[in-house]
């Protein structure tokens, strides 16, 4: 008769029942429950009946250009009846047409597009789950459809309780600890000291700042049953949006659109086309005519937009608390970690800036240096066959000062700090990630809490095991499936890193080759710096093929070599796994070819090595490789950061701006202004499909850089060769401060709003890091010993030189060093193919007897012409040795540092247990005054049991 009739004639039942329970002991909840459950079960039967006898959703004839079209619930519309609804709420495109209901997501489609009857399935099916829904045909292009969503209080509270949404139901009581009398007044004179002090500018003001309600209460799971227990001002706001956002998609992600196993869930609907977009919406406009000082900000868009994404509030901390209100604790925590990333920067870029102004404080008194100039006498032999000609050692003073200024004295100092830096910094995040984990309350947010992938519970519906946590069935995947998929997956990443190898491979015949052909270029300022041009376009060419081999071979591929995971982290642990091996190898093979293997094979001449016994391996320059492995690093990471800022920021604003540029064409000034919401949100770009993967990639490859070289990939590349280049750090903390704000302003205007989701840490991340510093030590090490002149020199100091036995390595005590350092060579044995085309007469008037090359060789006219000298003996046992001792000693004080500093500050620890404490106690007085009350009600009523309890 009718959905009207029905929820009439429930409503009847329920007063008509309520009368009895005064008269009787039977518990009627059970039968109210089952009623409700019957009266929903019929509406879904009607849902399904109006699906099946009304028209098309996609019907011209229920759209009009520019106006809402309802098929939200009758009973959503009796409900707004007689109640007045603000004229804002109508017209900021927030709220669906009675200003009443939110909009909590937003879907797109096309009615031109084929999968109808999909669609129309999919939308029935939503509002049997109980959600609302309303159409509107776009401004712009009548073909595009928004589909816009709410989640009655119902549904909310019946899925949040499923997905163990934590609520608050009580407001914190702060424990303050005895102080002794003594304590006391230091804190007063502190306290006295600081209001000399000028305020810090760092600081955000906090009159701006809401206050985050759920930041000072307790919080637990939301539960239907003990919904008394919680603090409930209004049902429309006790779910903030993020969250209500995070329900809806749950239940989309788990309804079916076609019979069949694996034909559920959103995700495929957009994957096969059926939609075009879905994603929540933001909460109004960035940006406003009245000044945040003044009128307040209009909403936490706004707010976000001056206090975190705007570029005058650089200096100034983050508001971490509002960007996981409005994002979502996993892009909370990111930010976090990025801003901890970027505090830590500060003392290693200034020790590594203090050790490269003492490079060139220290550069006129180098010894090296001076020898290196001033060998106008000493005539190197040719770096390669044929056309490179004859030089003077004297020619490359300028790379010899180069190379002082990043490897001196002090390199040794600065990569021990480095590698004790990158456990400190770990370890203090665990601290801090401990802190902001019980400030979101993460710290009880397990795995086990996490909702199954519906990819996989499609897939493995058939068998079931029960859940040893929670008890209940869920889909099973069989050991020797998992088994073949791993064995699948790691076989396609192996081969994907053979394919890199391949091109490196590559870029080593490129240079062999090249150094020849522009040996003999017809521009002097190439010839003469053939080297240095082969590097730089060897380099750029690398960057080319590393940035085509992300395009081509990675995310696609990876996808598809990715197993099936249980849960979405699983999932995106395995993903970023495989993604950051790749990419690792993609970007630092070429280095670590520089770094550890070029003019270390080479032979000498007259028997020199050859690749393919064609191509003469590449020797390196005569004041060292470390001149190479600098430029390497420095053009890949200056190329690479300029491409990822220009990807991340600078084609969303061109894409923006021309969207923005048609619409005025079209329709004027005024016009965007005008359109609502969901309409702006959609000419925004979507983020990343792989969420936070990229900047996390970004942020530890430079740290890899750091730990290294100290660029800027971030992490890896500020420790993995960090004794190459000690500015990393101070290059990588003025990106970071850029970084930080890039991405703010990315994420506030550029970007639809993404689906808030909860995370307990960084994820795999933490152990990515952790293998990026025990790698550190290791490459640090090997630099110091192998790539650099630092053993070399001291055992020269300390074993040939003029202070021979005496313990001292001054400067004094490296006079000598260059010609120790280089052997003599016949030119007559140079072989043919090898033999320079100019004979040296240009040097002395005369052909050349002799030439001089880096190494550790007898002379021709010896016993054994060509041998390895004592002394290329004591220098390689020196390097083995300063390996082993320097591994060593950094490990033990990297452990040592670790077993020192807890994961957990002792204050934080005392915290949890007294709120633990405080929550069993609070829970407990809960229950009690609840039975309380029953118990007086019954007492009124004149009803009296036995042996109650209380």
């Amino acid at each position: 008769e009718g959905r009207e009739d029905l929820q009439v004639n429930q409503l009847e039942t329920q007063i008509w029942i309520k009368p009895d329970i005064q008269k009787t002991d039977v518990d009627f909840s059970e039968i109210l429950n089952a009623i409700q459950e019957i009266a929903k079960d019929v509406n879904i039967f009607f849902d399904e009946l109006e699906g099946v006898n009304s028209p098309s959703k996609d019907d011209d004839s229920l759209l009009h250009h520019g106006n809402l079209t309802s098929t939200s619930d009758d009973a959503s519309r009796l409900e707004v009846v007689g109640e007045e609804v603000p004229d804002k709420n109508k017209t900021n495109g927030l709220y669906f047409r009675d200003g009443k209901c939110r909009i909590d997501y937003i879907l797109v489609y096309r009615k031109s597009n084929p999968q109808t009857e999909k669609r129309e399935v999919f939308e029935r099916n939503i509002r049997a789950e109980g959600l609302q829904m309303e159409k509107e045909s776009s401004l712009t292009n009548s073909d595009i459809i928004f589909v816009k969503l709410h989640a009655p209080w119902e549904v909310l509270g019946k899925y949040a309780e499923l997905m163990n949404v934590r609520m608050p139901f009580r407001r914190k009581i702060y424990y303050l600890h005895r102080r002794y009398k003594f304590m006391n007044r230091i804190e007063k004179q502190i306290s006295r000291f600081r209001g000399w002090l000028p305020r810090k500018p760092m600081k955000l003001d906090k009159e701006t700042l809401p206050d985050l309600e759920e930041n000072d209460c307790y919080t637990a799971p939301f539960s239907q049953q003990r919904i008394h227990h919680f603090i409930i001002h209004n049902k429309d706001t006790f779910f903030n949006n993020a969250t209500r956002s995070r329900i809806v998609h749950h239940i989309l992600q788990r309804v079916k659109y076609e019979e069949g196993k694996n034909k559920i869930g959103l995700n495929r609907l957009l994957s096969n086309g059926s939609y075009e977009a879905a994603f929540p919406l933001h909460e109004g406009s960035y940006r406003s005519k009245n000044s945040i000082k003044t009128h307040g900000a209009e909403n936490h868009r706004h707010l976000l937009y001056e206090c975190w994404a705007s570029w005058g509030v650089w200096y100034k901390y983050q508001p971490l608390d509002l960007v996981r209100r409005y994002f979502g604790e996993k892009i909370g925590l990111y930010f976090a970690w990025l801003g901890w990333y970027t505090g830590m920067l500060f003392p290693a870029a200034f020790i590594g800036l203090f050790v490269f102004l003492y490079g060139v404080t220290t550069l006129n008194h180098c010894q090296v240096s001076k020898e290196v100039c001033q060998a106008t006498d000493i005539i190197m032999c040719p770096i390669c066959d044929k056309y490179c000609p004859f030089m003077r050692l004297s020619d490359s003073c300028i790379y010899a000062k180069v190379t002082h200024l990043f490897d001196n004295g002090a390199t040794v100092f600065f990569a021990v700090f480095m590698a004790v830096w990158a456990t400190v910094f770990l370890e203090f995040w665990k601290r801090r990630r401990a802190v902001i984990a019980y400030d979101w309350d993460l710290i009880d947010w397990e795995e086990e809490e996490e909702e199954i992938r519906p990819q996989f519970e499609a897939k493995y519906s058939k068998k079931e095991r029960m859940n040893p946590i929670s008890g209940k069935p869920e889909p099973y995947q069989a050991f020797a499936d998992k088994c073949s998929r791993l064995i699948v997956s790691a076989s396609g990443i192996f081969f994907m890193i053979c394919v890199v190898i391949a091109a490196v491979f590559g870029i080593v015949i490129y240079r062999v080759v090249t150094v020849s052909t522009f040996a003999a270029f017809k521009w002097a300022l190439i010839r003469n710096n053939s080297q240095v041009a082969t590097t730089g376009t060897a380099v750029c060419i690398n960057f080319c093929i590393i940035m085509l081999l992300n395009v081509v071979t990675s995310e696609t591929l990876i996808i598809f070599f990715t197993e099936q995971p249980r849960t979405e982290s699983e999932w995106e642990n395995s993903f970023t796994l495989k993604m950051f091996l790749f990419q690792f190898v993609n970007l630092n093979s070429s280095t670590f070819y520089i770094a550890f293997f070029l003019g270390r094979f080479t032979g000498h001449p007259g028997a020199y090595l050859r690749l393919i016994n064609r191509w003469r391996l590449e020797e390196c320059h005569p004041s060292g490789c470390l001149i190479d492995l600098c430029m390497q690093m420095g053009i890949i990471m200056v190329l690479k950061q300029t491409w990822n800022n220009f990807m991340e920021l600078g084609y969303p604003l061109i894409q923006n701006w021309w969207t923005r540029r048609k619409l005025r064409q079209e329709y004027g000034t005024q016009g965007k202004t005008s359109f609502p919401q969901w309409e702006k949100d959609y000419n925004l770009q979507p983020m990343n499909a792989y969420g936070l993967f990229d900047e996390y990639l970004e942020m530890s490859m430079a740290l890899t850089f750091i730990l290294s070289l100290s660029l800027d990939f971030n992490f890896g590349f500020t420790t993995i060769f960090v004794a190459a280049f000690p500015l990393a750090p101070l290059l990588a903390l003025l990106n970071n401060i850029i970084e930080i704000r890039l991405d703010a302003y990315k994420f506030v205007t550029q970007w639809r709003r993404p689906l808030a989701s909860r995370a307990k840490d960084i994820g795999i991340w933490y152990g990515i890091l952790e293998g990026i510093g025990i790698l550190s030590v290791i490459t640090n090490a090997f630099v110091i010993a192998v790539t650099s002149d630092f053993i070399p020199r001291l055992v020269y100091a300390y074993k040939y030189g003029p202070c021979a036995g005496q313990g001292e390595a001054g400067q004094k005590c490296m006079v000598g060093y260059v010609n120790a350092s280089l052997s003599v060579f016949l030119v007559s044995d140079f072989e043919n193919r090898s033999e320079p085309t100019s004979n040296g007469s240009e040097f002395s008037g005369s052909p050349l007897k002799y030439c001089r090359y880096r190494d550790y060789r007898d002379p021709p006219h010896s016993p054994v012409p060509y041998g390895y000298t004592l002394q290329f003996w004591h220098v390689l046992a020196a390097r083995l040795a300063f390996i082993i001792v320097f591994e060593h000693l950094v490990f033990c004080i990297k452990h040592l540092i670790s077993y020192l500093i807890p994961d957990l500050p002792k204050d934080l620890r005392d915290r949890m247990r007294r709120e633990k404490y405080l929550i069993q106690e609070m829970m407990y007085e809960a229950e009690l005054e609840r039975l309380q009350k029953e118990r007086k009600e019954r007492k009124k009523n004149g009803k009296s049991y036995h042996n109650e309890w209380p």
